[in-house]
């Protein structure tokens, strides 16, 4: 599985690539979002505007999308500076996380589990080396059996399992995720019940192909009004509570939109082969 099967690809530079593109966003984005608090559209997503003059424009945290990819891959780009990898499929992870080259290699690297999360599939994944987040957490019944696992590990975890709920922002059968509107439910449950785990924020997959042309992706609004509501009922400063939305296609209208967290693969790796 982690054999190259594809033609050589310039990690470094696609990585530069995306981190650059980062910055440029950064830099225009009090600008995008000032055009869009002028748009009823936007005025009528977002109340009160008070609320959105208080969001930094913190820069987002990139997470490499190496699925598929080889464990060469995974060290060109920790050797590039990068740290934080995100795997969907608990196998994959489990290998890469135990490669002897990685471990070697790659001290510090920090991973993330960003594909469907089985309850039995559970303590595999947190038995990974240097698990950093879970951010596929969609269900109370999901996220009491995450706070009860971490908590038996052995030895004990010093420090709470990080974690963002996921939601099913597109109502496509196929996605995982919690709906919107039982998202705040979810993320009271679990900051009130499960001491062991650490909420940071809310994440979204979304619909692929979305036309720009035709305005603000509906996906990245409808996570953006959970994360207002999430914040006003807690009383959170916007920075606080991470937004995890964005990928390769568009990760770059995700920053302009309020993303502190994208996910980016094969700008980074290249493509993927397409499965047999």
């Amino acid at each position: 599985m982690l054999r190259r099967t594809m033609a050589e690809f310039d990690v470094k530079a696609g990585l530069q690539h995306v981190l650059k593109r980062i910055d440029e966003v950064l830099l225009q984005r009090p600008k995008v979002r000032s055009a869009f608090y002028l748009s009823s559209l936007w005025l009528s997503v977002w109340k009160p505007l008070s609320f959105l003059q208080e969001i930094q424009a913190a820069k987002p945290l990139l997470v490499a999308v190496s699925k598929t990819k080889p464990a060469e891959a995974v060290i060109e780009a920790y050797e590039a500076g990068q740290r934080d990898f995100g795997e969907n499929y608990v196998q994959e992870l489990e290998e890469k996380s135990r490669h002897p080259d990685i471990l070697a290699k790659c001290p510090d690297i920090r991973w993330h589990f960003i594909g469907h999360m089985q309850s039995n599939k559970i303590n595999k994944v947190l038995s990974v080396k240097n698990l950093r987040m879970i951010q596929t957490v969609d269900s109370e019944k999901l996220a009491t059996k995450l706070d009860a696992a971490w908590s038996k590990l052995q030895p004990a975890p010093t420090d709470p399992l990080e974690v963002l709920i996921q939601i099913n922002t597109s109502g496509e059968d196929v996605k995982s995720g919690i709906e919107p509107k039982d998202a705040p439910g979810l993320y009271q449950f679990i900051r009130s019940n499960l001491k062991h785990l650490n909420l940071r924020g809310i994440m979204t997959i979304g619909a692929f192909g979305f036309d720009y042309s035709n305005g603000p992706n509906p996906d990245f609004v409808s996570l953006m009004k959970v994360h207002n509501s999430i914040c006003e009922a807690h009383s959170l400063a916007s920075d606080s509570v991470l937004v995890s939305m964005g990928m390769s296609n568009d990760f770059d209208k995700a920053i302009e939109m309020g993303s502190t967290v994208v996910r980016v693969g094969s700008s980074i790796f290249g493509h993927r082969a397409a499965k047999a």
